[in-house]
């Protein structure tokens, strides 16, 4: 098992230990819209459901039906025009942008199609990069240790540009892992990957789910994919369609 990571955050809340029974995502009647020259858009509305910690849910709808916008404002990366989300019981929205950054780098990880790895970073560096950030005091055998788990060990000092797509996403899982987030947000983890890659990057991060208790929350449009959660939140025309329970 690995060790905790140490917090560096200022408000001692935001690093609390999470209760089984309560709900680690909480999205309470959430809408967004955006105006410009043309009048308004309304993106999503009145979106609502919660999960509970170790769950596994997939978000699912057609292209611009909301689901990307939907895991920004999970996230706190995106502002809802009204509506609650609750992480780990705290209203990302009633907290400062600061302390928002500090939930996000404690308790979520990030897995997106395109990677997002530092180029100039090699395997291990770039799977180091968020324990230095949170304070970790053994960052590279942490990281190291996760590269192994996922098939890496022998690659840790490659640069991104000489991976595979396969490889340079399992990278990205073991950056998004290996912090042991509460929760893992992956957007269509696997849509630039052959068949055969994507089933192995899923099957590593059905695992990891299992091994180390993340919530993990997927945008997909693969079927196959959604079918294997256990739950599935169909978006359509940035309403839910399905009940999400």
């Amino acid at each position: 098992m690995f060790e905790p990571v140490v917090s560096v955050f200022k408000d001692a809340s935001l690093t609390s230990p999470i209760s089984a029974s309560a709900a680690i995502i909480s999205v309470e009647h959430v809408f967004k819209s955006v105006t410009d020259s043309t009048g308004t858009l309304t993106i999503l509305r009145d979106i609502d459901f919660t999960l509970s910690p170790r769950e596994t849910a997939a978000i699912v709808g057609a292209s611009g039906s909301g689901k990307s916008t939907l895991l920004s404002i999970i996230a706190g990366l995106d502002t809802p025009t009204q509506g609650t989300v609750r992480l780990a019981g705290q209203d990302l929205f009633a907290i400062s942008e600061d302390d928002r950054a500090a939930l996000r780098a404690h308790k979520v990880g990030f897995v997106f199609q395109n990677f997002q790895l530092m180029g100039n970073l090699t395997a291990l560096e770039n799977v180091m990069l968020p324990l230095e950030l949170a304070g970790a005091q053994n960052a590279r055998s942490l990281a190291t240790d996760m590269l192994k788990r996922v098939g890496l060990g022998e690659r840790l000092g490659h640069y991104p540009k000489v991976l595979s797509g396969g490889e340079q996403q399992r990278v990205a899982l073991a950056r998004a892992f290996v912090v042991k987030p509460a929760v893992l947000l992956a957007d269509e983890p696997t849509g630039s990957l052959d068949f055969a890659t994507g089933e192995t990057v899923m099957q590593l991060m059905f695992e990891l789910n299992q091994e180390l208790g993340t919530t993990l929350v997927l945008v997909t449009h693969d079927q196959a994919i959604a079918a294997r959660c256990q739950r599935r939140i169909t978006i359509e025309a940035g309403q839910v369609v399905v009940p999400a329970a």
